[in-house]
């Protein structure tokens, strides 16, 4: 990677520079825009957005990344007494638009503002009525207090945000998520970048070149 290459400035046309590309933060490239085929194309190569409402678009792919295999999930004695209460109900693909507004304004500590802008709100609203963005909803009696998004590439999640109202909902719906996915065989969620609650769940970071690997149907997990 050299850092002194100029970031490419994406045109019209549907492409992305090879990952590797990317520079030591991972970021990719700048501009383009949000089409439903450009997210796809992007996250079919291991790429996605992260930019800030008076941003230019910016795509990313870090090296490493945090990733879950789905076998690997750790439930804590805490969470596993929350999964036994039944304290909480979950539903998927009921409440998408709720869930990604709640992830875009529930506050976080250590966090201002938010990366869900408007413009990123209608691009997953439009991947959500194609099947491809997919929402879980975490209810404590009638009112959703947790959840989570991301993008479903059928042997890969894309894990996007997730928000809690409630102590443990975020967790709730992830450990719910990588259990129906361990059903289903797939391959691995991608976490995109570290954080301490992930890692307690059991995500870990690993080299780009296998997390391509793997998206791309090159290895098994």
């Amino acid at each position: 990677m050299n850092q002194q290459n100029p970031l490419p400035f994406l045109s019209e046309k549907l492409e992305f520079p090879p990952v590797e590309n990317a520079n030591e933060e991972g970021l990719l490239a700048v501009g383009g825009d949000l089409s439903p085929e450009r997210l796809l194309l992007a996250y079919q190569n291991g790429i996605f957005p992260w930019f800030n409402d008076d941003e230019l678009i910016l795509w990313w792919s870090p090296d490493p990344r945090m990733v879950l295999f789905p076998d690997n999930l750790t439930i804590s004695k805490s969470m596993r007494k929350v999964l036994r209460d039944k304290h909480f109900t979950l539903t998927k693909n009921t409440q998408f638009e709720a869930v990604i507004t709640a992830c875009a304004t529930v506050e976080r500590l250590g966090q201002p503002g938010t990366w869900i802008t408007e413009q990123m709100k209608t691009a997953y609203m439009r991947l959500h009525t194609m099947g491809v963005a997919v929402s879980y909803e975490v209810w404590e009696a009638d009112q959703l207090v947790g959840g989570l998004y991301g993008i479903d590439l059928g042997h890969i999640f894309c894990g996007e945000s997730m928000f809690s109202k409630s102590s443990n909902a975020s967790k709730f719906a992830f450990i719910k998520l990588t259990q129906e996915l361990q059903k289903k065989n797939y391959q691995l969620i991608d976490c995109q970048v570290y954080t301490k609650h992930l890692s307690s769940l059991g995500a870990i970071e690993i080299p780009r070149t296998s997390f391509m690997n793997i998206l791309q149907g090159k290895i098994q997990h």
